[in-house]
């Protein structure tokens, strides 16, 4: 793949160009006449006319992604569920059928549950790991599949090649979330994935100070009906947001092969500790789908990793308090670490039966790690298993 070095494609001061792109928060763009209107909305020529419908900070930025994901057009939108929001409301109608990943991000897994019936739109959650439940859970109406490359938050690694085949196979467009994974790991298209999205908000911006998603197409006609949709409802993106984005981007390589380091050592040091049950991490070579990982993913890991310690809920309680160090919060791809809970966060929603059967018990937690020392990090997770009376 080439690589190519990007500057800022806006306007210079007389003979000179900003090495920083500027930040251009108009709302609305003067044309000269109704003829040079006409111009710019019919595509003949290159403007813009009101933020809502894009604005010049929102263009660098999806240039960026689009170049790091192998794409052309993307849609940079207010947030990640903005991107998924796109995809399902902006491609599906009454009538269709959604095939879901059965350990999508939480959001994703209500709109699937409760909002897309409510508008006419059926769905099903298959295993994304067992390709035959995914082909068993198709209907002649499905319109899309919807899945990640590594589930959240279990790491369950997705059989996207056999997926892919599938879909193409039965004419049903493969969209694929690679949050989790970003384009350093895994670049979905590559493998058959007709449409890809990202919450920027996490690792691509990476500093939890914008919110973001970013979404594109290999069709450009489906790129332009999502694009229509996401203009008409206003999941417009904020060009301060993506100035602060297209920055966290500049240090995205960096930041991302040192969490992964990290992660790395966490995940063998938390293997090694009395009190925890299992640890998750898709490069372990007892990670259930460990050798899928590694075709998939090349070796890479990235910077999340599941546990699951014992004594439930008042273990969990006194684990989150004792890492004092570590902020418990429900996100991920900060510059600082970040634990999760998901029986109390985003998948507070489901039984505890039903959560259960998905691996998450009161005990689970998840991890985004971030960039400080990682003999330090380790210290502060033995504090916690510490605390919570474990070691």
């Amino acid at each position: 793949m080439k690589r190519t070095l990007q500057r800022p494609v806006v306007p210079g001061v007389g003979a000179s160009q900003p090495v920083v792109t500027p930040i251009m928060p108009s709302v609305v763009y003067a044309s000269e006449s109704p003829d040079a209107l006409d111009a710019q909305y019919e595509g003949r020529v290159k403007g813009h006319t009101y933020a809502r419908e894009g604005h010049p900070n929102a263009d660098v930025l999806a240039a960026r992604i689009d170049a790091m994901e192998g794409m052309d057009g993307g849609i940079v939108t207010g947030s990640g569920m903005a991107a998924v929001t796109a995809v399902l409301l902006g491609l599906c109608k009454a009538g269709d059928h959604v095939v879901g990943g059965n350990q999508l991000y939480g959001r994703s897994m209500r709109m699937m549950a409760e909002d897309l019936p409510r508008l006419g739109i059926a769905t099903t959650l298959a295993d994304p790991t067992d390709v035959a439940a995914v082909e068993a859970a198709l209907r002649p109406e499905t319109r899309m599949v919807l899945i990640e490359v590594v589930s959240n938050p279990t790491l369950r690694v997705a059989d996207l090649d056999g997926i892919a085949a599938l879909c193409r196979a039965r004419g049903v467009l493969l969209v694929v979330d690679n949050t989790f994974t970003t384009p350093a790991a895994i670049r979905p298209v590559e493998h058959g994935a007709d449409i890809v999205l990202h919450s920027v908000t996490k690792l691509l911006a990476g500093h939890s100070d914008v919110t973001l998603g970013w979404v594109a197409a290999v069709d450009p006609e489906i790129t332009a009906r999502m694009r229509v949709f996401a203009v008409t409802t206003g999941l417009t993106a904020s060009p301060f947001d993506c100035w602060l984005a297209e920055r966290g981007l500049a240090t995205f390589g960096l930041r991302f092969a040192r969490t992964q380091d990290t992660a790395q050592r966490l995940a063998a040091h938390l293997a090694g500790q009395p009190g925890v049950r299992r640890v998750l991490y898709p490069t372990r070579a007892d990670h259930p789908d460990a050798a899928r990982a590694q075709g998939l993913l090349q070796g890479q890991g990235c910077n999340m990793v599941s546990f699951e310690i014992e004594g439930g809920r008042a273990a969990a309680n006194a684990f989150a308090k004792g890492a004092s160090g570590i902020a418990f919060a429900p996100t991920l791809g900060d510059v600082g670490t970040t634990l999760s809970h998901p029986a109390s966060s985003s998948h507070r929603a489901l039984t505890p039966e039903g959560r259960e059967a998905l691996g998450m018990s009161e005990g689970f937690f998840r991890v985004s790690v971030g960039l400080e020392d990682p003999e330090a990090l380790l210290a502060c997770f033995d504090d916690g298993l510490r605390a919570a009376g474990l070691v």
